[in-house]
């Protein structure tokens, strides 16, 4: 069953349904018809049934979501807490003085991330190490921009300088501001996006190979919306909570 909320022709029906305003609107019933219209003036596409169900089946097999000693045993691996904090130390707005710095702490992230590919590790760090220093000069901005200024204009210029040897990829324009903010930005690995796409039904976004800021930030709301959606012990971080949606697509991981 695919539910859909947020259609003009619903909230107009529950307002039909409301008295006329007088003192009574006051009163808890219209209080109360006043929550429900709440949530309805936004549009929110996604498939409840699928994500609640996934959710039952998840705590179902560990309680406790990631507090579960299975599910901490796999976070260990990906040392999400020693990444966070070293990514929020090493881009701290202040330590961007150094663009020769700035660049080896970023190839040091690339390279210490478990969500990075093995493969796409040593082509960014020898991308980086050929760049011209204009170029080396634009990415450090560019990533400064990103996580400390105007986030689009900042992720399209690390965008552009990546695309100087083909080397635009989901996983490397996105995984710093994972770390960075990890309760806020969001990792976008291919396969994921694409499976989470599809099952949940999520149908205003088109994933594409191609980074986009417009892609980037409507899959970040929609994961804040299915975090909401679901309980807190899912989500430590944006990181875990997209690892509950990936074993969701494949139960028997």
């Amino acid at each position: 069953m695919h539910l859909v909320f947020g259609y003009s022709s619903r909230v107009s029906a529950l307002r039909s349904a409301l008295p006329p305003p007088t003192d009574a609107a006051l009163s808890p019933v219209s209080a109360n018809a006043q929550a429900i219209l709440q949530p309805l003036s936004k549009q929110t596409f996604m498939n409840l049934e699928k994500l609640k169900r996934a959710e039952h089946l998840f705590l179902k097999r560990f309680p406790g979501g990631f507090t579960h000693p299975s599910m901490v045993a796999i976070g260990k691996k990906h040392k999400m807490d020693r990444m966070t904090a070293l990514v929020q130390e090493s881009f701290a707005k202040k330590k961007f003085r150094h663009t020769a710095d700035t660049l080896q702490a970023l190839t040091k992230v690339v390279g210490s991330s478990s969500m990075v590919s093995v493969f796409e590790k040593p082509k960014f760090r020898n991308f980086v190490k050929g760049l011209e220093p204009k170029y080396q000069n634009a990415l450090v901005s560019g990533l400064k921009e990103q996580l400390h200024g105007d986030e689009q204009k900042g992720f399209e210029k690390v965008l552009g300088v990546l695309q100087i040897d083909k080397l635009a990829k989901w996983s490397l324009i996105s995984i710093v501001p994972v770390y960075f903010r990890p309760q806020i930005d969001v990792f976008v690995k291919p396969t994921t996006a694409k499976g989470v796409i599809s099952y949940f039904e999520l149908d205003t976004l088109q994933y594409k190979p191609q980074p986009s800021w417009a892609f980037y930030a409507e899959f970040r709301d929609r994961i804040e919306e299915m975090k909401n959606a679901v309980d807190a012990t899912l989500s430590p971080n944006n990181a875990a909570f997209t690892g509950f949606l990936m074993m969701s697509l494949n139960p028997e991981i």
